[in-house]
């Protein structure tokens, strides 16, 4: 294919950027700063996104990937990820993906796993890809991206309605652990719908069901490290509004610490808010959770628990250790 015909492809597969301007979105606008890093984040995965569809190959697309900004780099990952399983779609075939996840893209394993679950929200159930093939641990991040898109996207539906069912079933595994995957990924877009306000935020999650709290701070917690956008005040303040809720929402902040310490992304916030929140630097939150993961043999084992949740547990767990009332004093 010339490059002229990869570029029409690119133009006719990509969502238009407008789609990530926070007005358009009604979005909450906490200040400039905080509306142009969340909109540049948009932006970012929508060029990694067309990275992956325009590239005549994964390697040129990998090359493009590399030379985003590092403090963004994983978003563009994760755009290539919704790119290349698009693409994919239309071609009968996994070799994008599989290309993609070959080269440096096994570094940010997680954000194209995410990637994958933004196509799935767009394409046909027919043409999504066969999950069955993926890590069995991590294939539950394909949920969380599932979970981001709708409530991003379908804001009405999945956040302002927070009280509406969404019935899911897919071949990755529980149809009933679903909901709660879907659920991190909802958490995580709450702190982009909010805005990176961390009252806004929790007066979000407060809105929804309570036996879904602790998996929206997870999600939330993950977003507030990965993304940013919140300083040292703000991120305490969404720690207090957790409560009880707080080791899920560090350990959604481990993840996040570990997906940026994978890919070699670890920027000053990520520090700051693996101190907050986890009271470790993002090396140790980072080991803690590969320390935790389960072996191979045991996430591949189907339960009415995945090895995925079992995970999360522990992490939570570890970081809970210290009594978090003494954490507070000593921050």
């Amino acid at each position: 294919m010339s490059t002229g015909l990869r570029a029409l492809r690119r133009k006719i597969l990509t969502p238009n950027v407008s789609a990530t301007r926070l007005d358009v979105r009604g979005f909450h606008v906490k200040n400039a700063e905080a509306k142009e890093k969340l909109e540049t984040i948009g932006s970012t995965f929508l060029q990694g996104y067309g990275y992956a569809v325009e590239a005549r190959s994964p390697e040129q697309a990998e090359e493009w990937l590399e030379g985003v900004d590092r403090e963004f780099r994983g978003f563009a990952y994760e755009g290539a990820g919704m790119g290349a399983v698009m693409l994919d779609a239309l071609a009968g075939s996994t070799k994008r993906l599989t290309g993609l996840l070959a080269g440096q893209g096994q570094h940010h394993i997680y954000m194209v796993y995410v990637g994958i679950g933004w196509a799935m929200a767009r394409l046909p159930r027919f043409l999504w890809p066969d999950v069955t093939r993926t890590d069995p641990l991590l294939r539950w991040l394909i949920l969380d991206g599932y979970g981001f898109h709708q409530a991003y996207f379908r804001t009405d539906a999945y956040v302002r309605d927070p009280h509406r069912e969404h019935p899911f079933t897919w071949a990755g595994g529980s149809a009933a652990y679903s909901a709660r995957a879907i659920d991190h990924g909802i958490g995580r877009a709450l702190w982009f719908v909010g805005g990176t306000d961390p009252d806004t935020v929790a007066r979000l999650i407060a809105a929804y069901p309570a036996h879904r709290h602790p998996d929206l701070y997870g999600g939330a917690g993950l977003a507030a490290t990965y993304a940013g956008s919140a300083d040292e005040g703000e991120l305490q303040t969404f720690a207090r509004h957790a409560g009880e809720h707080r080791p899920q929402l560090a350990q959604g902040a481990a993840f996040a610490t570990e997906a940026r310490e994978k890919a070699g992304l670890t920027i000053p916030h990520t520090r700051l808010a693996a101190r907050v929140l986890c009271d470790r630097t993002p090396e140790e939150a980072a080991r803690l959770c590969r320390d935790l993961m389960p072996t191979a043999d045991v996430a591949g084992n189907a339960g009415a628990t995945p090895a995925y949740e079992t995970w999360r547990q522990q992490i939570a767990a570890a970081l809970s250790a210290v009594p978090l009332a003494q954490k507070d004093a000593n921050s």
